[in-house]
């Protein structure tokens, strides 16, 4: 949510309730939605330092934790390894 001053808030919202920012007393604009994320063989947070690139022309992150670059389907080096 967005109020006319440029202040952000991220939240659950219910459908039809006007929220107010309390310090401005402006209205809140929904001005997007958060989706969640697709299901995943990893257990780890999609956070930069659980992440690393595939290494295939389509240069994609992939999960440290799993085996198979989910974009491609290549099989991802082991981590550590020089290839």
């Amino acid at each position: 949510m967005r109020s006319r001053s440029d202040r952000e808030l991220i939240r659950e919202v219910e459908p039809g309730t006007v929220y107010v920012d309390r310090e401005t007393g402006e209205e809140f604009e929904i001005v997007g939605k958060v989706l969640p994320l697709a299901p995943s063989a990893s257990d780890l947070p999609w956070a930069v330092e659980n992440l690393r690139l595939c290494g295939c022309s389509l240069e994609q992150l992939a999960p440290k934790d799993v085996n198979d670059c989910p974009h491609c389907g290549r099989r991802l080096p082991a981590l550590g390894s020089e290839s």
